[in-house]
């Protein structure tokens, strides 16, 4: 079986590909099986993480139905679930915080053309070679991050004003917040993280997430628990698809929210090329990285103008595709069809899931996204544990496009001073 080493430079679809090597019954069959697997992962999680975004539940689906599709349509990796991530829930919340909703589409769309710019001047390969302990720190930063923000719907804290955004800040306000805490709110966000740690030690095969979001949803629903959910926050999740439209933009509201479409273009380079690296080292293959960033570009277009969050590909879903038996991009593309299917007849049931569920979902993400053991092993050697530190710190003190090119630097400056130090002593 050829790895696709000799096309990774092409901007050639896998899909293509995958149809010219030819498609039979068999695939099909295995990448349906596959994509039911990936959807019912993919549809709690998806709400979870517009919800901690500070958007509604029905754009982090937009995300994954339009977004998902184009990905695998489009996508230079075979194996690619594209769809809303954790590691964007700080960057999109700070964006709705400061722009509104309407400012976050914008910010996605530009973001997109950005993307797809990257791709069509072949920078995928610099995006691939940011230094290890920079990725590592700075997912784990972004995996602190999501565990705080989470920590108000989770205990069903109820504040004086608004959440700050930055962590010490959000930390000492959550803090002042502690009397308001509901013991039955915070019950059922820690059953529903217990059960899915559970149901992954015991039954790993089993939709650990949806069936802790679906057994809290009922027992809240048939106890009559007095606790906030998605029907009294948001009103409910629609029955379908919006029609597209171009979000409220103007000159002055492009320039302002240029930065914060480049650190979405920065993270969602970097986000979707590990995840197809990640699916590279389980299957042998290789994905095409520039044909991989203009899918994702073109996806967060249309994303946005469906209403959409962001869009990247998850490494999660991805690795769940591959040990699902996935055979093609199809399974990508089938994925979000179930998921479109799920929102059409399930809608009004969504109503009745409790924010703290979802939020003991997402605690659940943050302990695997965090790369414990990589962690620990960089901070062994000074070199590593500089760079992951520095980013790590500054991730978390900062923001996230600051702690990547801090990181960036540093690493670059241990590895001028490597390489002058033999000199000198020649």
């Amino acid at each position: 079986m050829p790895d696709g080493t000799a096309t990774a430079h092409l901007y050639r679809p896998k899909l293509a590909t995958v149809f010219g090597e030819g498609y039979g019954l068999d695939a099909l069959r295995r990448d349906a099986l596959a994509a039911l697997t990936v959807a019912i992962v993919a549809l709690p999680l998806s709400m979870a993480i517009a919800v901690a975004s500070g958007v509604s539940p029905d754009r982090g689906l937009y995300a994954s139905i339009v977004g998902g599709f184009i990905v695998s349509a489009l996508g230079g990796s075979r194996y690619q679930i594209g769809g809303p991530a954790g590691a964007f829930i700080v960057l999109v919340a700070a964006t709705v915080a400061r722009f509104g909703v309407e400012g976050l589409l914008l910010t996605v769309l530009i973001s997109g053309l950005m993307l797809t710019l990257v791709g069509l001047l072949r920078l995928g390969s610099l995006i691939r070679h940011i230094p290890h302990p920079v990725t590592v720190g700075f997912t784990c930063g972004i995996a602190v991050t999501i565990l705080a923000s989470q920590l108000k719907d989770l205990g069903g804290l109820r504040l004086a004003g608004a959440e700050p955004g930055p962590l010490i800040p959000k930390l000492a306000t959550l803090a002042q917040a502690l009397p308001s805490l509901s013991a039955t709110t915070l019950a059922i966000g820690l059953a529903s993280a217990a059960l899915i740690f559970a149901l992954r030690r015991f039954r790993p095969a089993w939709p650990g997430m949806l069936i802790a979001v679906v057994a809290t949803s009922l027992l809240a629903a048939f106890i009559h628990l007095p606790i906030e959910t998605i029907g009294s926050r948001f009103g409910g999740v629609p029955h379908g698809l919006p029609l597209p439209r171009l979000p409220t933009f103007s000159p002055a509201l492009m320039l302002q929210v240029l930065p914060a479409a480049f650190s979405f273009t920065l993270l969602g380079g970097v986000e979707s090329l590990l995840s197809a690296k990640v699916a590279d080292g389980m299957t042998g293959r290789k994905h095409r990285s520039n044909m991989e960033l203009v899918a994702q570009g073109v996806a967060n277009l249309a994303s946005a103008l469906f209403g959409g969050i962001a869009v990247t590909g998850t490494i999660a879903r991805t690795a769940t595709n591959v040990r699902a038996g996935a055979r093609s991009p199809v399974s990508g593309m089938m994925h979000s069809g179930f998921l479109l299917l799920f929102m059409l007849i399930a809608a009004p049931l969504a109503s009745f899931v409790p924010l703290s569920a979802l939020a003991g979902v997402l605690v659940v993400v943050c302990w695997n996204m965090a790369e414990k053991a990589e962690f620990v092993g960089l901070l062994r050697q000074w070199p590593s544990a500089l760079v992951l530190l520095t980013t790590f710190g500054l991730t978390l003190v900062k923001d996230l496009t600051f702690g990547i090119i801090a990181g960036c630097l540093v690493a670059a400056a241990l590895a001028l001073l490597r390489r002058s130090v033999p000199e000198e002593g020649g």
